[in-house]
């Protein structure tokens, strides 16, 4: 026969006060001289309900029971202990002796022990600051696994932080150059799991002079990035034509792109002469200009066709960019089944338009 669930019938009663509610009392403890009740007041606030607790010890004697003892807990007080008996009987349901670290997750609070490690470090990261779990790591005896999991949790939130960092700058309307450059050298990640870290190699002629060079993960082979300002203009409609342009300073920077891709394949088919590891073969340009957070459909769609017909030349938004990066720390964050992982880079779409990840463009 099937056991039937446990079900129990609670109440919710107002005081004689009419200041609070109660629920009526429960029996802890039992025994032939004594009785130990739980009593607990709900206390309405402006922004809640507050619960307090009271144990009461009654002696029985001949005449009935008598309230021998009162322990009352305040709202804090009573969460602390609730907390604590969660702990200790997570503690007590493992069976076995030595240290154990208890963290509270949405299905309850669980040991160690049961908890997939990325979970844990996941919730430690949060607690502890980065640096001090990098030093605890370099000394404590941890499960490589754990490790592992330690490290990864601890990289998806330098990478969000990064994100927040550049959306910060362009919801302030920060337009120096320099500063979106000094985040792209720092955080090259976000244009794409394509590429590996970028060089620091930025001159490519004695007068050309590139704001980024990414080497490929397949080959190692260069392509460039320029960086301009957000505040730039992407697109112009001609009414007359119902189609969309590229405006002026788009059309500066494909032209100076242009410039970069000739001297950068010329001079660095075999190896530039002062760092002959740096090689490009067919390289791509990736242009990052201006905003695209409040485009219509049909301006998307423009700046798709757009690059679409350029050859070895992309353009984005630093949305786009924004978005890119997100998509990378959301796979890292959540990775599929390894059945459903895919190879996202190989011989056959080495030569894919624009900056992207995965087998996707994001604009």
């Amino acid at each position: 026969m099937t056991d039937l669930p446990d079900f129990r019938s609670i109440q919710r009663r107002q005081a004689r006060s009419g200041r609070v509610d109660y629920i009526p009392p429960v029996e802890i403890h039992d025994t032939a001289r004594s009785r130990i009740e739980l009593l607990t007041y709900l206390i309405p606030r402006t922004n809640g309900t507050d619960v307090s607790l009271k144990f009461v010890r009654y002696d029985k004697r001949r005449t009935g029971m008598v309230a021998a003892a009162e322990i009352s807990f305040d709202a804090a007080a009573g969460r602390r202990l609730l907390k604590a008996l969660k702990e200790h009987e997570a503690v007590a349901a493992d069976g076995s002796e030595g240290s154990y670290i208890v963290i509270s997750v949405e299905e309850g609070t669980v040991q160690i022990g049961e908890l997939d490690p990325r979970v844990i470090a996941s919730a430690v990261a949060g607690i502890l600051g980065e640096d001090e779990i990098v030093r605890h790591l370099a000394d404590l005896d941890l499960p490589r696994e754990m490790v592992t999991a330690f490290r990864g949790a601890i990289r998806i939130r330098e990478l969000r932080t990064a994100l927040a960092i550049l959306r910060q700058h362009l919801d302030d309307g920060v337009g120096d150059e320099q500063t979106y450059q000094d985040w792209c050298e720092e955080h090259s990640w976000a244009f794409g799991n394509a590429y590996v870290v970028n060089d620091r190699i930025r001159a490519i002629s004695r007068a050309d002079k590139v704001d980024l060079l990414l080497p490929r993960a397949l080959g190692g082979f260069r392509d460039l990035i320029e960086l301009k300002r957000p505040d730039k203009s992407i697109l112009v409609y001609d009414a007359a034509h119902q189609n969309h342009y590229f405006t002026a300073d788009v059309s500066k920077a494909i032209g100076q792109c242009h410039r970069y891709l000739d001297v950068l394949d010329e001079d660095a088919r075999h190896g530039l002469r002062d760092a002959p590891e740096v090689v490009a073969y067919h390289p791509r340009a990736t242009i990052v200009i201006g905003r695209s957070d409040g485009w219509s459909d049909l301006e998307h769609r423009a700046l798709h066709g757009l690059n679409s017909r350029l050859a070895g030349i992309s353009v984005m938004t630093y949305d786009h960019l924004l978005a890119q990066g997100q998509s990378t720390v959301d796979l890292l964050s959540n990775p599929p089944p390894e059945e459903m992982i895919l190879p996202s880079f190989n011989e056959s779409n080495s030569s894919h338009d624009g900056a992207w990840f995965g087998d996707e463009e994001p604009f």
